[in-house]
């Protein structure tokens, strides 16, 4: 991680070198380098920039910062946040994955549901038409104290609802307000 960060500060300022003087590159590498360092997702913005709507704490120190849960014009509802490992040992998201046997990432948050409770219905995460799932993939060796964003998007619920409970395999639900 540390050898990311120098060699992006080094081509930052290679380029800076070479073009006009304008130190805009400046601020990029100093951008760079903040996003490249892990942070430890105590505070109440999480590694997104966004204030948490919502909390999920699971086994083993790991939790999921719910910052946004949109929906668009498109009839969609976006689910986004930050994963934190703040337990001692490497997370795998191995357990949060749907059952589907055609998935083809097996760390991802494809098990992910939206329940409406008053309407009495459960939204699954949607797939692209190749049966994958439109949601964070790859989530794998999160190093303790590591922030990753995660995101999932859904159909969305009729207009009428306001509310609904987020869930995720092996954590607890949580309740967030739909905005859009």
């Amino acid at each position: 991680m540390c050898a990311a960060v120098a060699l992006t500060a080094a081509l930052a300022g290679a380029l800076t070198g070479c073009g006009s003087d304008d130190h805009s590159s400046d601020s990029s590498a100093a951008s760079a380098k903040k996003s490249a360092s892990p942070s430890s997702g105590r505070s109440a913005k999480n590694a997104t920039g966004g204030e948490a709507i919502g909390e999920m704490k699971g086994p083993d120190g790991v939790t999921i910062a719910l910052t946004s849960v949109a929906r668009d014009s498109g009839g969609f509802v976006t689910v986004s946040g930050t994963l934190t490992n703040r337990g001692s040992k490497p997370f795998n998201a191995v357990h949060w994955s749907s059952k589907e046997t055609e998935m083809k990432s097996r760390s991802s948050i494809s098990g992910a549901s939206l329940v409406d409770s008053t309407g009495k219905k459960r939204y699954l995460v949607l797939r692209d038409t190749d049966g994958e799932c439109l949601c964070s993939t790859g989530l794998t060796n999160v190093k303790p104290q590591e922030d990753r964003p995660v995101f999932a998007q859904f159909p969305a619920p009729p207009d009428s609802v306001t509310e609904v409970d987020f869930q995720l395999p092996t954590m607890p639900s949580v309740r967030v307000r739909l905005s859009g």
